[in-house]
């Protein structure tokens, strides 16, 4: 995402960058200049500066992008930029977009925090996509903003598709984590239902490429089958086919189902896969954290071998 931002926006523009991760960080400021000077745009392009902490980047940025992964950490974040004090006025209102995909009302906290003090626009706007949208720069964005002028919302959607190539705005504060929970937990149990079919399938003796291109084609088809078909060598590209590397983790899905679950309870709404998914969600965790939650495939292939 970052790597698109640096590429797309005005190069008067300055990139700070914040990550716990130094060795990515290091990467990506060697990256942006080796780039740079590979296209012969050194000196033509946004200049790149790594903050000290969240609260630096808040002083010196009227757009702040945040991308993390548990709901605790985005409060935590965004704590330390508020903790200080008033932030500094700038030519422009600021305005803080955050892509993680947390529960509403963490994310209606954060918002009214920031609205309160005055210290600028909160926006919620998790992300679909994946690794493989983020790197094209193809991802699709759900985002919740005050709809009370148009201005915001017009902003907001420029910023995203520097990222992406599809942007909705769904309504005021909390809506965009609303839908993209709704959206995740259609990918949970897609994924399973999708490992489930291969398994069996190939069980009956089928060839799962002829199985994935037949549904595909057919009244199943879904992202889990098309994109990130969990059968090694069915899809090239696809997490499975490096042994479950570089996707979605299975953690970040468990993680996703909970929220939904949580915030489904919370607005006495039923769902009755919910428990069952989490149940094999939690399971494939335990045994194959850090891997891309298509997983679930390979986790369902061995339990057909204990039997």
């Amino acid at each position: 995402m970052a790597k698109n931002l640096h590429a797309k926006i005005p190069s008067t523009d300055t990139l700070i960058i914040r990550d716990v991760n130094e060795e990515s960080t290091a990467r990506f400021v060697r990256e942006a200049g080796e780039t740079a000077k590979s296209s012969g745009t050194s000196g033509t392009v946004p200049h790149v500066v790594v903050a000290e902490n969240a609260r630096d980047i808040a002083e010196k940025s009227n757009v702040v992008i945040t991308s993390l992964p548990e709901p605790q950490h985005v409060k935590d974040v965004f704590h330390s930029m508020l903790r200080q004090g008033p932030l500094p006025a700038l030519e422009k209102e600021r305005v803080f977009i955050d892509t993680s995909t947390i529960d509403p009302a963490s994310s209606k906290e954060i918002a009214n925090a920031i609205h309160t003090t005055a210290q600028g626009r909160f926006v919620d706007a998790p992300v679909s996509g994946g690794v493989v949208g983020a790197r094209a720069g193809t991802l699709s964005f759900m985002f919740g903003a005050s709809s009370q002028t148009g201005e915001l919302a017009d902003r907001v959607k420029a910023i995203l598709l520097l990222m992406g190539k599809k942007a909705w705005h769904m309504g005021e504060a909390g809506t965009g984590v609303s839908a993209k929970l709704a959206n995740n937990y259609i990918l949970a149990i897609n994924n399973i239902a999708t490992a489930e079919a291969m398994n069996l399938g190939m069980r009956w003796g089928l060839d799962p490429k002829n199985l994935q291109e037949l549904v595909s084609a057919s009244t199943g088809r879904c992202w889990s089958m098309d994109v990130n078909n969990p059968v090694p060598g069915v899809v090239e590209g696809a997490p499975a086919s490096r042994e479950y590397e570089g996707g979605f983790g299975v953690s970040l899905m468990h993680k996703d189902l909970r929220l939904a679950l949580t915030a489904a309870k919370e607005s006495g709404t039923p769902l009755a896969l919910a428990e069952v998914a989490r149940g094999v969600y939690s399971v494939v965790e335990a045994e194959h954290r850090g891997k891309d939650f298509s997983v679930v495939y390979k986790w369902l292939q061995d339990q057909s071998q204990q039997q």
